[in-house]
């Protein structure tokens, strides 16, 4: 009997959880860190002024995406794990109703129920928890939660977006300060949308815009109140 080949495909939803965080943490440090900047210069702040607010951005920021993502991925985890628990005794309590469970749910996406309810006997058989978490509650290691890999990528993508626009503000000088800083950082962001939609599968152009679009309208409207306020002051 000749040996079955195994047919592999490579999908993108394994990256969904440290990608999201990654881009997100990228596009705060970008878009954060340029319009502190440029409403700090549009308020005629001195060099060394501008460049210690957007440090203390940067740092900041990075400790802010860090705490968010991990107590907010953290209490997806402690959802799941709660479900998982509640499921755990519901296994343990009537398993015969759990199958009969299962099998609707196949039974619901197509399949005839005798084949339905062998699958779901099979799979249970294997794994019960497994099946249940999977296909009942929707629970899968791609789209588990992690909260130190969340904060983790948060953290340093919004480090390294940062330090993109800072590092035009040290070597840019205050006359074309502004202008530099909000074309290179809307240039940075074109760049991480495009990367970012080529990662996950989806259309450049529309990833590029998105990101782009909002950088923009931030930059901008924080220059608008960095005038006023250095007109007032």
């Amino acid at each position: 009997m000749a040996a079955l080949r195994r047919h592999t495909e490579r999908h993108r939803t394994d990256r969904i959880g440290w990608l999201r965080a990654a881009v997100l943490g990228a596009n705060d440090g970008i878009v954060s860190t340029a319009s502190l900047v440029i409403g700090v210069a549009a308020a005629d702040a001195s060099h060394s002024s501008i460049l210690v607010t957007g440090v203390a951005g940067l740092v900041a920021g990075a400790m802010s995406m860090a705490a968010g993502e991990y107590v907010s991925v953290y209490s997806q985890a402690d959802t799941e794990q709660a479900d998982l628990q509640r499921e755990r005794a519901e296994l343990q309590k009537n398993l015969t109703a759990e199958q009969r469970e299962l099998a609707e749910i196949y039974i619901q996406r197509g399949l005839k129920p005798n084949l339905a309810t062998q699958v779901a006997k099979q799979l249970m058989a294997h794994d019960a928890l497994a099946a249940h978490a999977r296909d009942e509650l929707g629970i899968s290691e791609a789209f588990s939660a992690k909260p130190i890999q969340a904060a983790l990528a948060s953290a340093a993508s919004f480090s390294v977006g940062a330090a993109l626009p800072l590092a035009v503000t040290v070597v840019v000088p205050d006359a074309n300060l502004i202008a530099w800083v909000a074309g290179t950082s809307l240039a940075f962001l074109i760049l991480l949308g495009a990367i970012a939609a080529n990662v996950g599968g989806a259309n450049w152009l529309v990833g590029a815009g998105r990101v782009t679009f909002w950088g923009a309208l931030a930059m901008a409207v924080t220059a608008g109140v960095g005038s006023l306020f250095g007109a007032v002051v």
